[in-house]
């Protein structure tokens, strides 16, 4: 670490604890994939990550959680989490993302955390939030929210030395986003539509040799923008949301932490900075990670670990014994 540099407030072996939160919740998650219920499925998610989260050496509070404390039991945002005991720190949580892709056992439903030292995460209500991102090793600001999508387009194609029509972008197959489907497909890129798991297709962005995908943009939930943020915090890309209220509803709840700034566009750094944890686990087959596998008396997940201070990027292949996994409940 360069001299002068701040010291990291999260241990190394965190790491490694964060990624059993994530499995926990995953895992439960799986017991019901495909049985058409997000509530149950959601819920086991919850409490498996809450009970998990309570195991961590940290004085945690939840910024990005489930809902508001008069919404849900656990993972409420506000809520202390952990041992009481170690580093302060920022937790944001999604147990399951992709409710309805998990209830379908269709891919790219997660487990999340993100874990960052206090005041890092961008603290915000489960309202909406416009985004656009692209992978790592651009100029700043090659995107931007209040460009065209043909100029964002464009400029990503000049970038990269090829033409628009090599592109692919990601987005939610949702009606509101019908106008921003025709201006892309008319500027010539691809399309990938995604019907949930708008995390993931953020992620994609930063490999997109891999994963095909040149560009997110769209509206989706803003907790999982940060979620995003947080994870391009650790390898790298450009992402900018801007917060936007659907309906009144969302007003307040934004009102209510003192949000009324609208215009605002936050950059990766303004929705995560510092040292930063960040770990999913799959839930169902996905692009970015297998589901979890049950084999009699094994299962096996796939975890990805990232974090910010050393850039690394750590895949986890884990067999656990059912046994082992009912104690822990």
């Amino acid at each position: 670490m360069p001299k002068g540099a701040p010291q990291p407030v999260l241990q190394r072996a965190m790491s490694i604890e964060v990624a059993r939160i994530t499995e926990a919740a995953a895992i439960a998650a799986a017991r019901l994939r495909g049985r058409g219920n997000e509530r149950d499925a959601d819920r086991g998610a919850a409490d498996a990550m809450h009970r998990e989260l309570n195991k961590l050496a940290v004085r945690g509070r939840v910024v990005i959680g489930e809902g508001e404390r008069e919404e849900v039991p656990a993972l409420f945002i506000g809520e202390e989490v952990g041992l009481g005991e170690g580093p302060q720190v920022d937790v944001a949580v999604d147990p399951l993302e992709g409710t309805t892709l998990c209830a379908k056992a269709m891919p790219n439903a997660l487990a999340v955390v993100a874990i960052a030292a206090r005041g890092s995460l961008l603290n915000t209500p489960r309202i909406y939030m416009d985004k656009i991102a692209i992978g790592p090793g651009y100029e700043p600001g090659l995107v931007d929210l209040d460009l065209p999508p043909a100029e964002n387009l464009r400029r990503l194609a000049k970038a990269k030395g090829v033409s628009v029509p090599d592109l692919t972008v990601c987005i939610l197959d949702r009606a509101r986003h019908a106008k921003l489907i025709d201006e892309v497909r008319g500027a010539g890129a691809a399309i990938r539509l995604i019907s949930d798991g708008d995390i993931a297709g953020v992620i994609e962005t930063a490999e997109s040799a891999e994963t095909g995908i040149d560009l997110y943009m769209g509206v989706g939930g803003a907790p999982e923008g940060v979620l995003a943020a947080a994870a391009l915090r650790c390898i790298g890309g450009q992402m900018q949301g801007r917060l936007t209220p659907l309906s009144e509803e969302e007003r307040r709840r934004a009102r209510a932490m003192n949000i009324t700034d609208f215009t605002r566009k936050y950059s990766v750094e303004d929705m995560a900075s510092g040292d930063v944890i960040f770990a999913a686990t799959g839930i169902t087959n996905g692009s970015l990670l297998d589901g979890v596998k049950f084999s009699g008396e094994r299962i096996e997940t796939h975890t990805v670990i990232m974090r910010a201070t050393t850039k690394t990027v750590r895949w986890l292949r884990t067999r656990h014994t059912a046994a082992k996994m009912q104690q822990r409940r």
